[in-house]
């Protein structure tokens, strides 16, 4: 009674009338429901958002607005529709002043409605106040107004109309006038104000232009179309991205984790921690497995109660949760109007079956499923963007966690987790977070679909349902064990795929080697062998993903088989019809989305919280104390450095390494710390810099500190960045300290002088370089204290001294600075003020340098050991400790020359033979000017190589080239079995729209069993099929990789030397792991997927126009739509996603830097801009990243349009033609059509994907174009078995040049040497010693002349045949990671008697015998687990053991002490009396008893006799005679 009493005067009106509202064909509302329901709704809508959106808008200030005529005018507005609305209510209490009584609600509805509109206003204004410049709740505010009032406005028109009807004029004026402000308000309320006053996008050259966006633009992503648009036309580059929204940047999210962290971190701390940390010895111990490690980091930490942990996901949640929030409406949401779909098809097929309906209900439905799929749209891809950008901000907090905790910790903490460990927290575990978020609301939302799904169709089907849930249920565990399954062997792949890499490493590193011995046939058998393995476990991979396959496609035919089966047959009444089988089917399809996905989120959970731990084990790190070194002036203390009774260890649980230091150094005094190796020298320096652990004492260091380490830190930045280091630049100072450290010489031979760029670990620099310039570094920065490691060390004795004059001497450029040098070199301590002696970590003596000699202690000692060295070292003049740099260093041929041209031979034969390049010495003036440049393009390797591969669309024949690769009947086969897949399943679909369209006779079906019969068989086949493809895609795929792979190995193996020169190894060993990892993994899935979604599309687009045909006048405008999109989108895709890997690498290069010089960072005090630079880096990434997220977005919106556009049109069509089509087609062509939606977001994906995926295939191929070297082997022009015989060489008028467009670099050399004869070649850095060699085994092929060895030309047989009969020793020797024996002797061709024989005349005998393993000893990657000495030995082992007639030695100074070298001589002039023997010879002593010498000058022979016969002649090999000391 109270409502109709409250709607009329009388209570005569109904307030709902059905026969008014629904059973007519001209529909209309009640009045009284007009002026109630539909004038409240907005103003419920508002009054709901108001507290909320009022609190959110309190607490996000954007700054303050000003007004604009917008804004005055969506003001104005406001205002008068208050008005309007109250002159409604003052007309309603004037009529009631009148006696005409109205119902209640026109006093009601109106003052409700102004009351509103005034809220309506004030918010208009507070929204400018708080610098909202579009708001997503006043619009659809005004919206909802507008469409209620469109309902109202239309019965009032119909009304109107209507001749008899009496017309309340003012109310009508009042309306009309609502109306039309209404609309117009909608309309401004759709132009963004302008941007707020002070805000950061006036000042930024290229804001991002969705803060400024307008609501309606931000929900369809429209604001994005600028840059597809650009990236359309031309492909981007990195100045044309967005700059990221200020809430994205590092600066503002790292700082909220990094203190809600430490919050926490304090909360728990209460109870310290103990902390221990396991040595990596123990460790390593535990095989290289990463599970185990990981144990073992987890072991190191007990807490001492359960709840001391502190919880990262608490602080994560804290910090990234309220904006998260947001996403679990938008989720809700979406998952409830996910079910409307089915329910409006149930609706519709009913309509379709009553043949009485009005019209304009089919038309109703139709509308109501477009909205809801748009609503649909819209929804999921807001809840997309916030979890992408969740993402994202939590990839940035984590990396800047992690960045800055790796700046802090203590050196114990450090070791526990090697550098790789540390870098994968950042890329990895940061990367599973990013993955996971936009998962996690799966947890509770797949339970709710299933959860309501079942319950539908429960009401569809009663009990039969069971039947197909049990199927479903079945199938899950079935899923899981396969994923179990797939994990083991995805482990096992990687663990060969790891061995490979870390053999085609080597092989690349000593391709050199491989090539002068001829061994490349056997380590390609190495590596196939290795790859062999991998493919098995790929095959069985594939079988598991064929079955997956099947499973997930079959899976929702089973369910449906099995429940129409029971469905039927439990009870003869029931009728399979068309909104049951349809209305089913569709709710089948929602049920297979969460069960698939639940098991995937489930791992994606485990192995986030994995993640998540060793994240949290990282930051509960102990940091280093800041407090325990006292920096910085203090007044009443004499000295700058002062050590009181100091005790340090490493860590808090080791020993003391330095134990009660007591010591002062006065201002500006030079002190020397002495002692023999690993007596603490090192340790007292980082001690002094705050790097160890203080147990007891107290330390002073006075002003700030300059720090020089052992091994030189060197940045990937410019030479004078790296020397700058942070500080202002003072050209004048600059010049004297470059000068000072001896740079200038170096700086005229690189390419861009100290502009030139430094590759990662200073790759391009040799070792005495780096030295220098981590010296003027030091130098330049002016501190207070500088300690010196041992800086001398790593450079030439010349050098040596001058910079010791220059710069840390008595009269060098630091003589007023405090200077504490660690020092092995006696020669200089006498310049001393105080020297230091340390034995096992204590100060034995100290004093100066006539005061200790005096003492005769352990200082004494000291300098009888290193004398000797040191009297050895004169000799030849170089410096013996420079040999465990590995560098080669000079015989002090030139020592005499010009100080400019010093240096320029120091470089170039640093590089002479240097492993990382082999690049011979001719080239030190113009390859290796080039050289710097190489290594620009190692550092920016990623840039070129992927633009030139990928610029532009993928060409048709790399498809046609993969397709060649799988074999042409396999991949014809698949794309058959698709179409029968496809043709299956449409057909048992048609069959069940004909089944449920049977007549129903005395309320059952007839043919029920034939009909079941059919349809099963039909899906059975599908699903024969389904597997058929599966198996042939996968098994096509592992034919096509090791096609591709065989390909690429040999021809990167059959390639001459200069294209490794050429090529960064970083560059090959990637086509190796990723290209290969690609095509072995990721390509075939994505065919199966890509050729997948485009048949469903095809299928649906059949379907619909078997239902409706004329659908086919809508299908292809439709089709272009989408193809356009898809074009559009792809062109920009594709360079972000380039721009942002491209961006990915520095972000964790200079992380690994940051890592390896973090004592010199905290030495110099540089932290901050260290944390500035990465969070740069990390920002530009995600630049990239952020407008890549949104095109995604932006795409699927765009589809999801196109895809609702053919749900509209099916539906449409199928209500236009109801009279002539039975309700199994409509259910049969919407249910598809609805399901069109996410196949063609799919099937973008899927080509864009593919496209990305199949560039691997390209660049594998690019290698097979490449230039190949001569023959291996030539079957006619073999030469006979014992060649050579005598060994007689004979060059004749020979040239060689390295590249077409150089000059020669030997020029008409004319020698004939005759069998056994030992030859010694001598001659300058880059006079073209080493060229010869190079000539002699074909490294480089001849450019004139020719050379004859027992009378045939090497040019003409295969390269193997020549190098196999020839052998070298090579300078440095290389051995590759495998037994003892296999380094000996690779082809198996020796017996083990033969080997022992030639490892006894290599005094190499004593030392296997003692191995364990005796000769199946492994040899670590590049033989690090043996010392230089042995490597040498070993490489002597092979030339011994191969015992040709013609033996080349490069003789390897740097390398090899005295003793070994001697020892290598003697075996040579005895084993190989009747070789001939050719001699590089760097020690002149070596070859003063061979036959001939030859002295080569600038590629020519200037010089040709016996040594004696030389030295009369008093020539230029006199006077290096003279330089050595022989004369």
């Amino acid at each position: 009674m109270g409502v109709e009493s409250f709607c009329s005067a009388d209570a005569a009106e109904p307030f709902w009338d059905w026969n008014l509202t629904w059973h007519t064909e001209n529909p209309d509302f009640t009045p009284c429901f007009q002026n109630t329901v539909l004038v409240w709704i907005p103003c419920i809508y508002l009054w709901v958002c108001f507290p909320v959106y009022f609190l959110y808008l309190r607490y996000h200030d954007r700054g303050y607005i000003q007004m604009s005529h917008l804004n005055k005018a969506k003001t104005a507005l406001g205002l008068i529709l208050w008005i309007v609305c109250w002159a409604d209510l003052f007309y309603s209490f004037w009529e009631r002043s009148q006696n005409i009584f109205r119902a209640p609600f026109f006093l009601v509805s109106p003052t409700v409605l102004g009351i509103t509109m005034l809220l309506a206003t004030f918010l208009i204004q507070y929204e400018r106040i708080k610098g909202v410049q579009s708001s997503g709740v006043m619009m659809i505010f005004w919206f909802i107004s507008l469409s209620c009032a469109t309902i109202i406005f239309r019965s009032k028109i119909i009304h109107a109309l209507n001749m008899d009807a009496e017309v309340d004029a003012f109310r009508y004026v009042t309306f009309c006038s609502y109306f039309v402000l209404l609309l117009v308000q909608l309309i401004l309320c759709c132009f963004p104000e302008r941007p707020p006053l002070f805000s950061e996008t006036v000042n930024d050259p290229n804001p991002c232009p969705e803060s400024s966006a307008s609501f309606l633009s931000r929900i369809t992503f429209w604001w994005i179309t600028g840059l597809m648009i650009q990236g359309y036309r031309t492909p981007l580059e990195a100045k044309d991205l967005w700059s990221l929204n200020k809430e994205d940047l590092s600066e503002e999210i790292v700082p909220g984790l990094a203190r809600n962290w430490a919050k926490e971190c304090a909360k728990t701390k209460r109870q310290p921690l103990n902390m221990l940390y396991l040595p990596k010895k123990q460790q390593k111990s535990n095989d290289s497995n990463g599970d185990v490690t990981e144990e073992a980091e987890a072991l190191i930490i007990k807490p001492t109660r359960r709840n001391s942990e502190a919880s990262l996901f608490k602080v994560l949640y804290k910090t990234f949760g309220p904006y998260f929030l947001m996403s679990f409406l938008f989720k809700a949401a979406h998952d409830l109007l996910m079910f409307a779909g089915p329910e409006i098809l149930k609706l519709l097929i009913n309509f379709v079956n009553d043949k009485g309906a009005p019209n304009w209900q089919g038309y109703f439905y139709t509308g109501l499923l477009f909205v809801c799929a748009c609503l649909q749209t819209l929804i999921l891809h807001q809840y997309f963007h916030i979890c992408f950008v969740t993402g994202m901000r939590l990839k940035t907090a984590i990396v800047g966690v992690i960045y800055r905790k790796a700046l802090v910790i203590t050196n114990s903490a450090r070791r526990t987790s090697t550098v790789g460990e540390i870098v994968n927290l950042m890329s990895v575990d940061a990367q599973r977070f990013m993955d996971l978020v936009t998962y996690i609301n799966m947890i509770w939302s797949a339970p709710l679909q299933v959860i309501l799904a079942l319950y539908l169709l429960w009401q569809n089907l009663g009990p039969s349902v069971l039947a197909g849930v049990a199927v479903m249920i079945l199938l899950v565990p079935v899923n899981a064990v396969m994923a179990m399954k797939t994990k083991t062997y995805q482990v096992a792949q990687m663990k060969s795929k790891d061995n490979r890499i870390k053999l085609m490493n080597e092989i690349l590193n000593g391709i050199k080697v491989l090539k002068l011995y001829a061994w490349e046939l056997a380590f390609r058998e190495k590596v196939l062998e290795i790859r062999q393995e991998e493919l098995k476990v790929l095959k069985k991979s594939a079988y598991l993903a064929a079955m997956a396959t099947f499973t997930w496609v079959c899976a929702p035919f089973l369910v449906a088989l099995s429940t129409f089966a029971v469905y039927v047959t439990i009870d003869k009444n029931n009728i399979l019809d068309a909104q049951k089988a349809f209305v089913s089917l569709a709710l089948f399809n929602i049920l297979r989305f969460p069960l698939n996905i639940l098991p995937m989120v489930i791992s994606s959970i485990v192995e986030a919280s994995v993640s998540l731990k060793r994240l949290r084990v990282f930051l509960s790190h102990e940091e280093l104390d800041p407090d325990s070194i006292i920096r910085g002036p203090v007044r009443d203390v004499e000295g700058s450095i002062i050590v009181k009774n100091a005790t340090f260890s490493w860590s808090k649980s080791d020993p003391p390494s330095l134990n009660s230091i007591n010591f002062t150094v006065p201002e500006g005094s030079l002190i020397a710390v002495v002692g023999q190796v690993g007596c603490g020298k090192s340790s007292l320096l980082s001690a002094l810099l705050g790097e160890m652990d203080k147990k007891e004492g107290c330390v002073v260091v006075k002003g700030s500190v300059a720090y020089v380490p052992q091994q030189a830190w060197v940045q990937n930045a410019t030479l004078e960045d790296n020397i700058i280091f942070g500080r202002e630049k003072n050209e004048s100072r600059y010049k004297c300290v470059i000068e000072a450290c001896a740079l200038l010489p170096d700086i005229e031979i690189l390419p861009s002088g100290d502009r030139t760029e430094i590759g990662e670990k200073g790759v391009n620099l040799s070792g005495g370089q780096k030295q220098r310039v981590s010296l003027a570094r030091a130098v330049y920065c002016n501190a207070d204290v500088y300690l010196f490691d041992d800086p001398l060390s790593a450079v030439d004795a010349h050098v040596g001294k001058h910079i010791f004059e220059k710069v840390i001497g008595p009269k060098g450029i630091l003589k007023n600075k405090t200077r504490v040098l660690v020092t092995h070199a006696v020669n200089y301590l006498p310049q001393m003020d105080t020297i230091l002696v340390m034995t096992d970590g204590e100060i034995s003596e100290m004093g100066s340098y006539q005061e200790l000699l005096k003492q005769d202690g352990a200082f004494a000692e000291f300098l009888r050991t290193y004398a000797n060295a040191e009297q050895n070292m004169e000799n030849s003049d170089t410096n013996s400790p420079a040999g465990k740099e590995g560098k080669p260093i000079e015989n002090g041929v030139l020592v005499k020359e010009a100080p400019g041209k010093l240096v320029h031979r120091q470089l170039s034969n640093s590089s002479t033979y240097s492993s990382e390049t082999g690049k011979s010495q001719h080239q030190s003036s113009t390859a290796e000017l080039q050289r710097p440049l190489a290594e620009k393009e190692k550092n920016s390797w990623k840039l070129t190589e992927a633009d030139t591969a990928q610029t532009g669309r993928v060409k048709a024949t790399v498809y046609w080239d993969y397709m060649k690769a799988i074999g042409l009947f396999i991949s014809f086969l698949s794309i058959f079995l698709f179409m029968c897949n496809h043709i299956a399943s449409l057909a048992s679909n048609y069959w069940l729209s004909l089944w449920t369209d049977d007549p129903v006779i005395n309320g059952t079906q007839q043919y029920t069993n034939v009909r079941l019969g059919v349809y099963g068989a039909l899906g059975i086949s599908q699903g024969i099929a389904v597997f058929g493809y599966s198996m042939v895609v996968s098994i096509g795929g592992i034919f096509a990789s090791r096609h591709l792979h065989l390909n690429l190995l040999h021809n990167v193996l059959r390639s001459p030397m200069s294209f490794f020169e050429r090529t960064p190894s970083g560059n090959l060993v990637n086509r190796f792991s990723k290209e290969m990892d690609t095509i072995d993994s990721t390509i075939p899935p994505i065919i199966k997927m890509f050729m997948g979604s485009t048949f469903n599309v095809i299928g649906a687009c059949i379907i619909i126009l078997l239902a409706t045909p004329i659908a086919a006048v809508i299908i292809p405008p439709l089709g272009l739509v989408y193809l356009f999109v898809q074009r559009f989108y792809v062109a920009t895709s594709r360079q972000l996603k380039r721009l942002e890997s491209v961006s990915r690498s520095p972000v964790y290069s200079h992380f690994n830097e940051t890592l390896l010089g973090v004592s010199v960072i905290r030495a110099f005090e540089e932290q901050k801009r260290f944390i500035q630079q990465n969070d740069m880096k990390v920002d530009a990434n995600q630049k990239a990243y952020y407008p890549s997220i949104v095109a995604n977005r932006w795409l699927a919106v765009r589809l999801e349009c196109v895809g609702n556009c053919i749900v509209l049109f099916a539906a449409l069509f199928a209500v236009i033609a109801r009279n002539r089509l039975s309700a199994g087609l409509v259910g049969l062509s919407v249910s598809y059509s609805l399901q069109i939606t996410a196949y063609l977001n799919w099937l973008v994906r899927m080509s864009s994907e593919l496209e990305t995926n199949i560039v691997a295939v390209e660049r594998v191929k690019e290698y097979a174009e490449m230039e190949k070297e001569a023959e291996w082997s030539i079957e006619q022009a073999a030469p006979v078995s014992t060649w050579p015989q005598e060994g007689k060489v004979e060059f004749r008028g020979y040239g060689l040049r390295y590249r077409e467009d150089l000059d020669l670099v030997l020029k008409n050399i004319n020698v004939t040497i005759n069998g056994g004869e030992k030859i010694g070649i001598v001659g300058r850095t880059g006079a073209g010693k080493s060229s010869l060699t190079l000539g002699l085994f074909r490294i480089n092929e001849a450019a004139e002349g020719e050379i004859v060895i027992d009378g045939i030309n090497i040019a003409k047989i295969g390269l193997h045949d020549l190098r196999f009969r020839i052998t070298i020793i090579p300078q440095d020797p290389v051995l590759f990671s495998g037994s003892l024996r296999m380094n000996l002797d690779p082809f198996d061709q020796h017996s083990d008697e033969d080997i022992w024989r030639s490892l006894e005349l290599a005094h190499l005998k004593n030392f296997v015998s003692s191995l364990p393993d005796k000769l199946n000893h492994e040899c670590a990657e590049g033989g690090e687990n043996l010392s230089v000495g042995q490597r040498q030995l070993v490489c002597l082992a092979r030339a011994l053991l191969r015992k040709s007639k013609i033996l080349v030695l490069d003789e390897a100074t740097a390398a090899v002490d005295l003793e070994t070298d001697n020892l290598i001589q003697s075996t040579i002039k005895s084993q190989f009396e009747e070789c001939t023997v050719l001699t590089i010879a760097h020690r002149l002593n070596t070859i003063m008893d061979y036959t001939r010498v030859l002295v080569l000058d600038r590629g020519e022979v200037v010089e040709c006799g016996s040594p004696d016969n030389l030295l009369q002649k008093k020539g230029i090999f006199y006077s290096m005679a003279k330089d050595s000391g022989l004369v």
